[in-house]
């Protein structure tokens, strides 16, 4: 945990594998802070824009890979609402795999809760954490989950979801994600835990009463 903030934002980092619980964790702690006071950063909105690309080489992409995301881009934008400035979120459109032309305006808060499955394995996002948290998720459960989700949300079929999953998701978990949850300071084993969430909460007033 990050011991050095001085008067900045506090940044919270929620990473763990793909369907773990991070979205669900994040806007509960979001509704419970404020609109106000905390604003909700995705690591995702900053996938490579693909324009340039036809779909079909698109749809190849790994897009579980570290280097699949700009993450020069989020570290600027964190950094920028360190110091008091606004910035402009990418919209990401994952039926297209490309960035949408329009963008999230977002104004420095005094909490930035940061969620990505890759949050935690990239160090230079690790640096500007005050608190790092992973959700801890059985695998059956995660892909039943993005199953699901990427099915009604995505525009993507049944068979398209196995292929990318044994294709690109489980071994990049494997390899990047699952090696992140040392970097923790907070494990929150099989997503929504009413317990931990309500912890973070009460660092979170304090710190607002703090500031």
């Amino acid at each position: 945990m990050n011991q050095e903030r001085g008067d900045r934002p506090l940044i919270i980092g929620i990473a763990g594998g793909s369907g773990s619980g991070k979205t669900t964790i994040a806007e509960a702690l979001a509704e419970k802070i404020g609109p106000d006071n905390c604003a909700h950063i995705l690591h995702d909105a900053y996938y490579h824009r693909l324009s340039h690309l036809p779909m079909e080489d698109r749809e190849r992409v790994n897009y579980d890979h570290p280097d699949s995301l700009e993450t020069e881009l989020l570290v600027e934008h964190l950094h920028a609402l360190l110091h008091g400035a606004a910035v402009d979120v990418p919209r990401y459109d994952f039926a297209a795999h490309d960035r949408a032309e329009d963008t999230t305006p977002t104004k420095p808060k005094p909490v930035i809760l940061l969620e990505g499955v890759l949050a935690l394995a990239e160090p230079t996002l690790r640096d500007l954490m005050d608190l790092k948290i992973y959700v801890d998720t059985a695998a059956d459960l995660r892909f039943m989950r993005r199953l699901e989700r990427d099915i009604a949300d995505r525009g993507r079929t049944r068979e398209s979801v196995y292929e990318q999953y044994l294709a690109t998701v489980r071994p990049m978990h494997i390899e990047f994600v699952e090696p992140s949850k040392s970097h923790a300071d907070l494990v929150i084993p099989e997503g929504y835990n009413i317990g931990a969430v309500s912890t973070v909460l009460g660092m979170v007033r304090e710190f607002l009463r703090d500031d």
